[in-house]
């Protein structure tokens, strides 16, 4: 593994700015200041969506684009265009009470679609816009908070409030089994990884004498890996403010693997520790308790690999054969914040606050290569 640091962040005129592309790179949705989406086409302004939403407004590659949206009298509703010519498909009136995100099965065919956090209620749609299924787990209680197709489209995970996630199936549209997220791992057969920090041994060799004053350079600093726990394991839990918007409890992350073998969830009230799970099996099948708060993970495009980062100065990553932890090369420590793989699965990039650090997951010769042309860019 290898990493580059280059710098490269920023801000353009002062704008922030989270826009959505379509995969072949045409076509651009933009959300504005007043919460309206422009769909930009060689710079011509389309449709504007007066909706705005964390989890909607979509491209799909070789699909129609989808849009969410509240009329006059308060109800909400979905808009669906044909990326070729920008014709309305259909547009069609959405049972909730507040949209809050539509998401598209991988394959096209089929768009979820679920209400607020005061309401749990989540709806499949056709592309036709009719309602192929509608499922809520409970009444009278936080609901749903976040949800993720199966890349094979025959699975949609709904992480909930109360600290569960549902698995349904593509075919009745039914749960075929949740996950639950317990502070204590008693099961033998489960795997935890446990991440432990300890300073580097030093011998006589690398001491000076006298010892350095305080022009001196910084000693080696600590050595972090994977240490595997015994059960029973109690993981460390967060106590959620319950009486404020937004409480830090239940699934506030998830995604499958490339192969949808996987799914890595994240407990925002145990939120030292991902879980991964089984989902050939329908078993939890490890876990990895980090020294600090998992603040992202994703998994690698092309085979079971998952990165993940806790804004510290390393990045984790687990894969069926085990755990490791790679401290990231730099002057100072580089806080790693996010992280995206690249499309091939044998590089990264990682991004603190103010610099961008490129991790090659290769061989010698292959890094050597890419740093070559990465030189010739820069």
């Amino acid at each position: 593994m290898a990493l580059q640091n280059r710098r490269g962040l920023g801000r353009a005129g002062g704008l922030v700015l989270e826009p959505g592309r379509a995969p072949h790179s045409q076509h651009h949705g933009i959300p504005s200041a007043d919460n309206r989406l422009v769909l930009v086409h060689k710079i011509r302004i389309l449709h504007q969506i007066p909706k705005s939403l964390s989890a909607g407004n979509h491209l799909h590659e070789g699909r129609p684009l989808h849009g969410a949206g509240r009329t006059a009298r308060l109800q909400d509703y979905v808009s669906i265009f044909v990326c070729s010519d920008w014709q309305l498909l259909r547009h069609f009136d959405t049972d909730t009470q507040d949209l809050t995100g539509i998401e598209w099965a991988p394959n096209g065919c089929v768009l979820a679609v679920w209400d607020s956090c005061l309401e749990y209620k989540i709806l499949l749609y056709s592309l036709d816009g009719r309602l192929l299924s509608a499922y809520s787990a409970y009444e009278w209680s936080l609901g749903i908070k976040s949800v993720a197709w199966s890349p094979s489209s025959q699975f949609l995970a709904v992480g909930s409030y109360d600290g569960k996630v549902r698995i349904l199936n593509h075919v009745t549209w039914k749960m075929i089994t949740e996950f639950g997220h317990p502070a204590t791992i008693n099961n033998p057969k489960i795997v935890v990884y446990k991440e432990a920090e300890k300073s580097p041994q030093l011998g006589l060799g690398c001491l000076s004498f006298p010892p350095p004053g305080a022009g001196a350079g910084p000693l080696p600093s600590s050595e972090s890996k994977y240490e595997i726990a015994s059960v029973p394991v109690s993981l460390q839990t967060l106590k959620p403010v319950t009486d404020r918007a937004n409480p830090k409890i239940g699934i506030g992350m998830l995604a499958f693997s490339p192969d949808s073998y996987f799914l890595a969830t994240r407990n925002d009230n145990i939120p030292n520790a991902v879980w991964v799970w089984d989902i050939q099996k329908l078993r939890l099948f490890a876990v990895l308790e980090q020294l600090s708060p998992v603040r992202t993970f994703q998994w690698d495009p092309q085979q079971p690999r998952l990165a993940i980062c806790t804004g510290g100065s390393r990045l984790y990553l687990w894969s069926p054969a085990g755990c490791m932890s790679v401290q990231v090369p730099g002057e100072g420590d580089f806080a790693v914040l996010s992280l995206c793989w690249h499309l091939s699965g044998d590089s990264m990039a990682l991004l603190s606050k103010d610099h961008v650090c490129l991790c090659f997951l290769e061989t010698e010769a292959s890094v050597s290569t890419a740093c070559r042309q990465l030189g010739g860019h820069t």
